[in-house]
């Protein structure tokens, strides 16, 4: 279906101009602003998935959110808890990996480092279980983000209670948008609504 919409001409990038890379721009500009409402709808595909925990995931991650707000963390930090578990509808095996490249543009190296390695450090808990060695978040011992990632793996595994009274998922929505309207870290940085090279 052909479109009206003005489009770059190039067959290869080698090939691009400027000009085709502000028509890019500014349809990416569009595109960008409606990203944090595209990684709310894919946090609702938690919802109803328990995977045989006591609660849903979605539950999981908006507990553990409700915690860390509760506890006085700052809007990135709960945005952060809120979407730990992000990944674990495409990534079962890395999930954590996932979220930590969803927040990474938007987010402190801190808070990016702390979802990205939370897999691991919230092995202390359970990884008995599984025959895996508790201690392996010992291998990071040492790294400067080492006890944050400890201190958020105590809510995050705190956050399985099916008697608890989290936040309504919207209540985190206006800190989703805020955390997400403006790149801190990115090859592009957001120049007047048009990605812009750093």
């Amino acid at each position: 279906m052909e479109t009206s919409e003005k489009r770059a001409t190039y067959r290869r990038m080698s090939e691009s101009t400027k000009e085709d890379w502000q028509i890019i721009g500014g349809h990416q500009a569009d595109f960008n602003k409606d990203l944090p409402n595209r990684v709310l709808e894919h946090l609702r595909l938690l919802t109803g998935d328990y995977g045989g925990f006591p609660v849903s995931r979605l539950e999981h991650s908006v507990q553990t959110a409700t915690m860390v707000h509760k506890a006085g963390k700052d809007e990135e930090y709960v945005v952060c808890a809120l979407l730990h578990d992000i990944g674990d509808t495409l990534a079962s095996y890395n999930h954590g990996d996932i979220a930590a490249a969803i927040l990474k543009p938007f987010v402190s190296e801190e808070n990016h480092w702390i979802i990205e390695h939370h897999p691991i450090f919230q092995g202390v808990y359970f990884f008995e279980h599984l025959g895996l060695d508790p201690n392996m978040r010992e291998q990071y011992r040492g790294h400067p983000h080492f006890e944050a990632c400890a201190d958020f793996c105590k809510f995050d595994q705190a956050a399985f209670d099916s008697n608890y009274e989290s936040m309504p998922l919207e209540a985190f929505e206006p800190m989703v948008q805020r955390v997400f309207s403006k790149p801190k870290r990115s090859i592009y940085l957001a120049e007047n609504g048009r990605i812009a090279a750093e």
